[in-house]
Protein backbone atom coordinates (compact mmCIF):
# COMPACT_ATOMS: atom_id res chain seq x y z
CA UNK A 1 0.00 0.00 0.00
CA UNK A 2 1.32 3.63 -1.02
CA UNK A 3 1.63 6.12 1.16
CA UNK A 4 3.09 9.25 2.10
CA UNK A 5 6.72 7.74 3.13
CA UNK A 6 6.69 6.59 -0.99
CA UNK A 7 6.15 9.82 -1.91
CA UNK A 8 9.16 11.50 0.13
CA UNK A 9 11.61 8.67 -0.88
CA UNK A 10 10.48 9.74 -4.86
CA UNK A 11 10.99 13.23 -4.30
CA UNK A 12 14.39 12.59 -2.39
CA UNK A 13 15.43 10.28 -5.33
CA UNK A 14 14.65 11.65 -7.52
CA UNK A 15 15.48 16.05 -7.64
CA UNK A 16 12.24 16.20 -10.14
CA UNK A 17 11.46 19.65 -9.48
CA UNK A 18 10.13 21.38 -12.38
CA UNK A 19 6.31 21.08 -14.07
CA UNK A 20 4.80 20.00 -16.66
CA UNK A 21 1.38 19.35 -18.27
CA UNK A 22 0.93 15.78 -18.74
CA UNK A 23 -1.99 13.82 -20.61
CA UNK A 24 -2.70 10.63 -19.67
CA UNK A 25 -5.19 8.38 -22.04
CA UNK A 26 -8.43 9.98 -22.44
CA UNK A 27 -8.73 10.40 -18.43
CA UNK A 28 -10.26 14.07 -17.69
CA UNK A 29 -8.40 14.92 -14.92
CA UNK A 30 -5.13 14.56 -16.36
CA UNK A 31 -5.87 16.39 -19.32
CA UNK A 32 -7.34 19.56 -17.67
CA UNK A 33 -6.05 18.83 -14.01
CA UNK A 34 -3.24 21.24 -12.98
CA UNK A 35 0.25 20.62 -13.35
CA UNK A 36 0.61 20.76 -9.76
CA UNK A 37 -1.38 18.11 -8.90
CA UNK A 38 0.24 15.56 -11.60
CA UNK A 39 3.07 16.50 -10.17
CA UNK A 40 2.11 15.16 -6.95
CA UNK A 41 0.53 12.23 -8.53
CA UNK A 42 3.92 11.48 -9.50
CA UNK A 43 5.65 11.36 -6.49
CA UNK A 44 2.64 9.09 -4.61
CA UNK A 45 3.25 6.55 -7.40
CA UNK A 46 6.97 7.34 -8.31
CA UNK A 47 5.96 7.87 -12.33
CA UNK A 48 8.53 10.41 -13.48
CA UNK A 49 10.23 8.34 -15.71
CA UNK A 50 7.38 5.80 -16.91
CA UNK A 51 5.97 6.27 -20.26
CA UNK A 52 2.19 7.81 -20.32
CA UNK A 53 0.82 3.87 -20.61
CA UNK A 54 3.38 2.40 -17.68
CA UNK A 55 1.97 5.86 -15.69
CA UNK A 56 -2.02 5.35 -16.55
CA UNK A 57 -1.10 1.33 -14.88
CA UNK A 58 0.79 2.18 -12.23
CA UNK A 59 -2.16 5.43 -10.98
CA UNK A 60 -4.43 2.71 -11.37
CA UNK A 61 -2.83 0.71 -8.99
CA UNK A 62 -2.03 2.97 -6.53
CA UNK A 63 -5.08 5.24 -6.66
CA UNK A 64 -8.67 4.09 -5.97
CA UNK A 65 -9.84 7.52 -7.18
CA UNK A 66 -7.98 10.61 -9.31
CA UNK A 67 -10.00 13.47 -8.84
CA UNK A 68 -12.52 15.50 -10.76
CA UNK A 69 -12.36 19.42 -11.19
CA UNK A 70 -15.56 20.04 -8.59
CA UNK A 71 -15.60 17.97 -6.04
CA UNK A 72 -12.77 17.19 -3.23
CA UNK A 73 -10.05 15.12 -2.71
CA UNK A 74 -7.76 15.56 -6.10
CA UNK A 75 -7.02 11.70 -4.91
CA UNK A 76 -7.49 8.72 -2.72
CA UNK A 77 -4.71 6.42 -2.26
CA UNK A 78 -6.02 2.53 -2.73
CA UNK A 79 -6.70 1.41 0.86
CA UNK A 80 -4.70 4.57 2.38
CA UNK A 81 -4.86 8.09 2.42
CA UNK A 82 -6.62 10.63 0.60
CA UNK A 83 -4.94 14.44 -0.78
CA UNK A 84 -5.73 17.63 -1.24
CA UNK A 85 -3.49 19.76 -3.74
CA UNK A 86 -3.24 23.67 -3.21
CA UNK A 87 -0.80 25.96 -5.35
CA UNK A 88 0.12 29.27 -4.23
CA UNK A 89 2.23 31.58 -5.92
CA UNK A 90 3.47 33.40 -3.03
CA UNK A 91 5.55 31.80 -0.22
CA UNK A 92 2.89 33.32 2.34
CA UNK A 93 -0.46 33.05 0.85
CA UNK A 94 -3.00 31.90 2.81
CA UNK A 95 -5.10 28.62 0.70
CA UNK A 96 -8.08 29.91 -0.32
CA UNK A 97 -11.21 26.66 0.30
CA UNK A 98 -14.28 28.56 -0.98
CA UNK A 99 -16.99 27.80 1.26
CA UNK A 100 -15.72 25.04 2.74
CA UNK A 101 -14.03 24.89 5.36
CA UNK A 102 -10.53 22.24 5.66
CA UNK A 103 -10.96 18.78 6.42
CA UNK A 104 -9.05 16.96 9.36
CA UNK A 105 -10.35 13.78 7.62
CA UNK A 106 -12.20 12.71 4.50
CA UNK A 107 -15.57 10.98 5.02
CA UNK A 108 -17.76 9.13 2.93
CA UNK A 109 -20.42 10.65 4.15
CA UNK A 110 -19.88 14.08 3.16
CA UNK A 111 -22.07 15.83 0.78
CA UNK A 112 -18.98 17.66 -0.97
CA UNK A 113 -17.84 14.50 -2.93
CA UNK A 114 -19.06 12.79 -5.38
CA UNK A 115 -20.92 9.46 -5.92
CA UNK A 116 -17.87 8.15 -8.02
CA UNK A 117 -15.47 8.98 -5.16
CA UNK A 118 -17.91 7.36 -2.53
CA UNK A 119 -17.96 4.14 -4.58
CA UNK A 120 -13.94 4.36 -5.90
CA UNK A 121 -13.60 1.60 -3.26
CA UNK A 122 -14.61 0.19 0.38
CA UNK A 123 -13.94 3.40 3.20
CA UNK A 124 -15.96 5.29 5.65
CA UNK A 125 -13.16 7.58 6.42
CA UNK A 126 -9.33 8.50 5.44
CA UNK A 127 -6.72 10.92 6.66
CA UNK A 128 -6.36 13.91 4.89
CA UNK A 129 -2.84 15.15 3.32
CA UNK A 130 -2.74 18.80 2.59
CA UNK A 131 0.14 18.96 -0.54
CA UNK A 132 0.70 22.73 -1.09
CA UNK A 133 3.33 24.03 -3.40
CA UNK A 134 4.92 27.57 -4.45
CA UNK A 135 5.41 27.84 -8.17
CA UNK A 136 7.10 30.10 -10.13
CA UNK A 137 6.63 29.46 -13.48
CA UNK A 138 6.85 25.58 -14.23
CA UNK A 139 9.39 25.45 -11.24
CA UNK A 140 8.41 24.51 -7.82
CA UNK A 141 10.07 26.34 -4.96
CA UNK A 142 8.80 24.84 -1.85
CA UNK A 143 6.33 21.80 -1.04
CA UNK A 144 4.94 20.89 2.04
CA UNK A 145 2.69 17.82 3.15
CA UNK A 146 0.65 17.69 6.27
CA UNK A 147 -2.22 16.29 7.84
CA UNK A 148 -5.39 17.74 8.48
CA UNK A 149 -5.45 16.16 11.77
CA UNK A 150 -2.63 18.39 12.63
CA UNK A 151 -3.08 21.19 10.90
CA UNK A 152 -6.66 21.98 10.94
CA UNK A 153 -9.32 21.88 13.58
CA UNK A 154 -12.52 18.70 13.76
CA UNK A 155 -15.44 19.54 11.77
CA UNK A 156 -17.38 20.27 15.11
CA UNK A 157 -15.29 23.09 15.49
CA UNK A 158 -16.12 24.60 12.71
CA UNK A 159 -19.67 23.80 12.18
CA UNK A 160 -19.85 25.68 16.08
CA UNK A 161 -18.59 28.73 14.49
CA UNK A 162 -21.78 29.28 12.07
CA UNK A 163 -20.87 31.63 9.14
CA UNK A 164 -17.54 33.10 11.06
CA UNK A 165 -15.21 29.82 10.09
CA UNK A 166 -12.49 30.47 12.82
CA UNK A 167 -10.64 27.60 14.66
CA UNK A 168 -8.91 27.76 18.28
CA UNK A 169 -5.27 28.50 16.32
CA UNK A 170 -6.57 31.03 14.48
CA UNK A 171 -5.13 30.18 11.19
CA UNK A 172 -9.17 29.65 9.21
CA UNK A 173 -10.72 32.60 8.46
CA UNK A 174 -13.92 34.12 6.50
CA UNK A 175 -12.87 36.39 3.33
CA UNK A 176 -15.02 37.95 1.07
CA UNK A 177 -17.74 34.83 1.75
CA UNK A 178 -14.90 32.52 1.01
CA UNK A 179 -12.53 30.15 3.94
CA UNK A 180 -8.84 30.27 3.54
CA UNK A 181 -6.44 28.89 5.75
CA UNK A 182 -2.88 29.91 6.30
CA UNK A 183 -0.45 27.83 4.63
CA UNK A 184 1.44 25.23 6.78
CA UNK A 185 5.01 27.03 6.13
CA UNK A 186 3.10 29.84 8.71
CA UNK A 187 0.86 27.93 10.67
CA UNK A 188 4.21 25.61 11.67
CA UNK A 189 6.52 28.33 12.07
CA UNK A 190 6.98 27.49 15.51
CA UNK A 191 8.49 24.46 14.56
CA UNK A 192 10.01 24.92 11.29
CA UNK A 193 11.22 27.74 9.10
CA UNK A 194 12.11 27.91 5.78
CA UNK A 195 15.85 28.70 4.07
CA UNK A 196 15.37 30.96 1.63
CA UNK A 197 18.60 31.24 0.07
CA UNK A 198 17.91 27.23 -0.67
CA UNK A 199 16.86 26.74 -4.70
CA UNK A 200 13.96 24.50 -3.24
CA UNK A 201 12.48 23.46 0.54
CA UNK A 202 10.19 20.83 1.48
CA UNK A 203 8.58 19.62 4.41
CA UNK A 204 6.69 17.07 5.68
CA UNK A 205 4.82 16.48 9.44
CA UNK A 206 3.55 13.34 10.56
CA UNK A 207 1.84 13.13 13.93
CA UNK A 208 3.70 10.79 15.88
CA UNK A 209 0.47 8.13 15.97
CA UNK A 210 0.02 8.22 12.13
CA UNK A 211 4.09 7.96 11.73
CA UNK A 212 3.61 4.46 13.63
CA UNK A 213 1.46 2.78 11.50
CA UNK A 214 3.50 3.36 8.32
CA UNK A 215 5.76 0.25 7.46
CA UNK A 216 7.80 1.41 5.28
CA UNK A 217 9.39 4.32 7.83
CA UNK A 218 12.63 2.12 8.01
CA UNK A 219 13.16 3.22 4.06
CA UNK A 220 13.45 6.85 4.84
CA UNK A 221 16.05 6.46 7.47
CA UNK A 222 18.10 4.42 5.48
CA UNK A 223 17.97 7.26 2.92
CA UNK A 224 18.63 9.96 5.64
CA UNK A 225 21.99 8.04 6.00
CA UNK A 226 23.29 9.19 2.54
CA UNK A 227 21.50 12.13 2.00
CA UNK A 228 22.57 14.81 4.54
CA UNK A 229 20.06 17.58 3.28
CA UNK A 230 17.35 15.04 4.07
CA UNK A 231 16.66 15.98 7.81
CA UNK A 232 14.16 14.11 10.35
CA UNK A 233 13.32 15.05 13.91
CA UNK A 234 11.20 14.86 16.82
CA UNK A 235 8.71 17.92 17.24
CA UNK A 236 5.57 19.15 19.70
CA UNK A 237 2.88 19.83 17.62
CA UNK A 238 -0.06 22.28 19.02
CA UNK A 239 -3.35 20.06 19.23
CA UNK A 240 -5.89 22.42 16.21
CA UNK A 241 -8.33 21.73 18.51
CA UNK A 242 -6.67 22.69 22.32
CA UNK A 243 -3.68 24.33 21.39
CA UNK A 244 -2.47 24.40 24.84
CA UNK A 245 -2.00 20.61 24.61
CA UNK A 246 0.97 19.46 22.69
CA UNK A 247 1.65 16.66 20.67
CA UNK A 248 4.84 14.43 18.84
CA UNK A 249 5.08 14.30 15.60
CA UNK A 250 8.42 13.78 13.07
CA UNK A 251 9.50 17.29 11.13
CA UNK A 252 10.78 16.22 7.67
CA UNK A 253 12.87 18.43 5.86
CA UNK A 254 14.85 18.67 2.94
CA UNK A 255 16.68 21.24 0.64
CA UNK A 256 18.60 21.82 -2.68
CA UNK A 257 20.61 24.24 -3.85
CA UNK A 258 20.75 25.06 -7.56
CA UNK A 259 23.63 23.59 -8.35
CA UNK A 260 22.03 20.46 -7.15
CA UNK A 261 18.90 19.98 -9.29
Amino acid sequence: MTNIIDAVVTLVKGNHFKLTTSTIGNNRVNIQGDALEVYVKNLFADTFTCTETERLQRWSEVFSWLGNKNNPPDFMLRNGDAGEVKKIESPDAALALNSSYPKHTLKSSSPLISEACRNAEVWSEKDMIYIVGVVNGNRLKHLCMVYGLDYCASEKVYKSAALKLTDPLGITHTKFAACEIENPWRAFDYVHKRNFHAEFNFMCIINAEKWLTLDNRAKLAELQRNSPALRIVDVKLKNPDKPAELRDAKLITYEKELHQC
